[in-house]
């Protein structure tokens, strides 16, 4: 009953009918739990952060920052620009999947307006990001504030890598005048790409970019890609020109981390729900390694994520989760499956708590193992809730799309780098 000290909403409560205390009691009852649910949401998705790679977009306003994301992430549902949140007074990062971020994609922004003093946010990106993006319209010369910046990032970075994203390639064109096909730009050679068909006004501007960076301090290597991802209305084919080129340059010089987490972020399925909710248990399995670092806790916390995931999953195909699902869901993996991972996670929390080993190869190893059954229990899931919603009943299916997961997420683990309790890790 609720209190207070002169007694009069303790007098009001006992005036209200029985069914309508019953009623405000289930509403608190309800808040609270929402509340609770919010708070477990944040505390997944923080843990995915703490892993998930990050890429650095330094560009004016509308050069096309959002466009690339898009095309590496074409699964978001929502549009980019809505799912920017503020990191500084002026920067902005992306986070794919929301829920339990596999890639972060952070927009530095108002380079070059007056008044502006771009060192925090550089030096923000720069404590934060795995690779630098640069994206410049193809025929705007006036990027003397990118310059500017990148000579004092590579002033104390002089191996980073920078690729240059040349965007908005058909302002050069003529009306009627369509991409030229195929690609032409893997050469800089002037005749040659004016014998595809690239227009003059457009080879001497791209050249002229490329000279705006010879003068950059340190020796990473700069490659150039230009690029033009359009909507479909505006007429031009294909709409994501030169992704290819792009994707090519990410596997040269961005770490191998991202780019299996770009790779694993555009990864086909046999389909359309699958395909979406693929980036969605990358994110919930790199949470639960997140997680499964820190002694103990990770007995926690690995279920409580893994539990996010399957709602997650019955969300996205649309069928309720609850005790029935779980327990026909448990079924069709098998109980001595269920079994044996449990009793394996005990052993490895325990593991954990060993000196020296324990906190360093033993919590390694048990952050890859929950990415690992966790990225496999979402795959397995994936069919549990395709069967599940057409009616049709499959068990060895499951049990194996469970096994198949299970040994890809393994090769995955290869390419990924988990933090020890220590904090020693490296980008």
């Amino acid at each position: 009953m609720p209190k207070s000290d002169n007694g009069v909403f303790a007098q009001a409560w006992k005036r209200l009918p029985w069914s309508q205390r019953s009623r405000n009691t289930e509403t608190d009852r309800q808040k609270t739990a929402q509340a609770q649910e919010l708070r477990e949401d944040e505390r997944v998705a923080e843990q995915a952060r703490s892993l998930a790679p990050v890429v650095w977009l330094l560009g004016k306003v509308q050069s096309g920052k959002s466009s690339i994301i898009r095309a590496l992430t074409p699964t978001a549902d929502a549009p980019v620009g809505s799912g920017f949140r503020p990191c500084t007074a002026s920067a902005r990062i992306y986070d794919f999947p929301p829920e339990a971020p596999l890639i972060r994609f952070l927009d530095t922004r108002g380079l070059g307006e007056a008044s502006y003093d771009p060192s925090e946010d550089l030096a923000f990106a720069e404590a934060h990001a795995h690779l630098l993006i640069v994206v410049i319209k193809a025929l705007d010369h006036q990027q003397q504030a990118i310059i500017d910046a990148l000579k004092q990032v590579r002033q104390r970075h002089s191996s980073w890598p920078i690729i240059v994203a040349q965007t908005s390639l058909h302002e050069a064109y003529d009306p009627s005048m369509q991409h030229p096909d195929p690609y032409p730009f893997a050469t800089t050679d002037p005749s040659k790409l004016a014998a595809a068909g690239v227009p003059n006004d457009l080879i001497r501007s791209l050249a002229h970019q490329r000279r705006m960076f010879e003068n950059l301090p340190g020796d990473g290597l700069i490659a150039f890609v230009p690029i033009d991802f359009t909507k479909p209305e505006d007429g031009y084919k294909p709409v994501e020109y030169g992704l290819t080129a792009l994707h090519e340059a990410l596997e040269r010089i961005a770490p191998q981390a991202l780019v299996t987490a770009l790779t694993e972020a555009r990864s086909d399925a046999d389909e359309p729900i699958r395909r979406r909710a693929r980036p969605y248990i990358l994110g919930y399995a790199t949470a639960a390694a997140a997680a499964d670092v820190v002694p103990i806790a990770g007995a926690v916390a690995v279920p409580a994520v893994q539990a996010k995931l399957l709602h997650k999953v019955a969300e996205l195909y649309g069928i309720p989760w609850d005790r029935r699902a779980y327990a026909e869901f448990a079924a069709a993996l098998g109980g001595g499956l269920l079994a044996r991972y449990a009793g394996s996670y005990g052993i490895r929390q325990l593991a954990k708590l060993i000196p020296v080993y324990g906190q360093t190869a033993g919590a390694a190893a048990a952050a890859a193992m929950s990415f690992t059954t966790t990225y496999a229990l979402g795959r397995a899931a994936c069919v549990f809730a395709r069967r599940r919603k057409t009616g049709s009943s499959e068990p060895g299916a499951v049990r194996l799309a469970y096994a198949e997961a299970l040994a890809e997420a393994l090769r995955m683990v290869k390419d990924r780098e988990f933090p020890n309790p220590s904090g020693d890790s490296s980008k």
